[in-house]
């Protein structure tokens, strides 16, 4: 399922990724970070393609919304875990959207 956004301006989070050869306890660590984001003030919703690389699209109200999560003492340690374990490689890019388009059948 897509994320339903409201009406433009507001902001994705991509992040795109190379993993590692070792992603023990990784699919725990997305569950428990999607379930922790979208109780976030700004979270707007998710858009995940996993594989390798793994794109992630989150999508939030403000900047200020994006930074508050970036600092959260959770979502800090599942970072440092990455680092060390999951990820060869990460981009994280920060969009402000103007305009969005969607079709469905």
């Amino acid at each position: 399922m897509l994320a339903k956004t409201p009406k433009p301006p507001y902001y994705a989070v991509i992040f795109s990724a190379a993993q590692s050869a070792n992603l023990d306890g990784y699919d725990d660590m997305v569950a428990k970070m999607v379930e922790l984001a979208s109780q976030q003030n700004g979270f707007l919703g998710v858009d995940s393609a996993q594989g390798n690389p793994e794109i992630t699209v989150s999508y939030w109200k403000s900047e200020e919304d994006i930074l508050n999560w970036r600092s959260s003492i959770e979502h800090q340690e599942a970072q440092k875990q990455g680092k060390e374990s999951w990820y060869d490689a990460f981009e994280i890019r920060i969009a402000k959207v103007a305009r969005a388009y969607s079709f469905q059948k």
